[in-house]
Parts: structure tokens; sequence; C-alpha cells
């Protein structure tokens, strides 16, 4: 498929920002309905391929795989997630990924 000009997928690093409260399980942090809520729309969309919670970090951290047409929609969007607004999570690496191996469908 190469040369089609197929954007490629993102994959997405978020991290506790400091609005995390070390205390509380992620969903119940302020606002999780309203995150939870403004995810599954991006899913539903199929903005968001996949997403979830990583592991064994020492702080909360998840991955996202994107299907965004470039990097500034992609942080444009992911800007308005009620946890980006109210410093809950905080977006530390972006990635373009090309697949190789496998599908996403």
């Amino acid at each position: 498929m190469e040369g089609l000009g197929k954007t490629p997928y993102f994959v997405v690093i978020e991290e506790a920002g400091p609005g995390w409260d070390e205390k509380r399980s992620m969903r119940d942090q302020k606002g999780w309905p309203e995150h939870a809520v403004f995810v599954d729309a991006l899913a539903d969309e199929r903005f968001v391929i996949l997403g979830g919670p990583l592991g064994n970090y020492r702080k909360h951290r998840a991955m996202l795989i994107l299907d965004a047409p470039n990097e500034e929609i992609l942080r444009k969007r992911l800007a308005e997630d009620p946890w980006m607004r109210d410093g809950v999570l905080r977006t530390i690496e972006i990635y373009p990924w090309e697949i190789l191996l496998g599908k996403l469908t």
C-alpha cells in the first residue's frame, strides 16, 4: 500500500497530569464519567482504534492508537477531553505508526 497516500496511524502515550489523585483508582478520578463519554464517542467514530491503561509503571499511563489525518487534528481533538482540560491527563508522546504486520479492522 506504499505510495497510496494513507496517513499513518498514531500511537499516543498519555500520563497522569497534575490533576491526577494518586489515592484514587482510574475510575474514581475527578471527571471520570465525562472522560469516559468523550473517549467512547471517539471510539464510536473510529478516531480511537484501541486504547487503555498500561500496567506496571510508577504513575498512570495509557496508550491510544488513533486514526487521524494529521498530528494537528489529533492534538486538537485530544485537547477537548475533559481530563486533558482539567489536567488529570497529559499527552507525553505521539508517534506516527505504519502497520507492517497484522491488521486493525
